[in-house]
């Protein structure tokens, strides 16, 4: 699932969640609470992404230095 869709089933959910105990808060903020968790979402997966790269750069480096070493 992608993380806007993800984010608005969380948001629908949480909707869900008040709705049941008798509170009411109205459409729109909804809608930024579903933009604020996408907002979440996309930070994380850029983290990792940032982590996967370092690793991989690293990764790449020591095949290159042991690609000079047995050459």
């Amino acid at each position: 699932m992608h993380q806007s869709e993800h984010a608005r089933q969380m948001a629908l959910r949480f909707r869900e969640l008040v709705e049941s105990s008798g509170d009411i808060i109205p459409e729109r903020h909804y809608d930024e609470l579903a933009l604020i968790i996408e907002s979440g979402l996309d930070t994380a997966l850029l983290e990792m992404m940032g982590k996967i790269s370092g690793r991989l750069t690293q990764m790449a480096s020591e095949i290159q230095h042991d690609a000079n070493y047995f050459d």
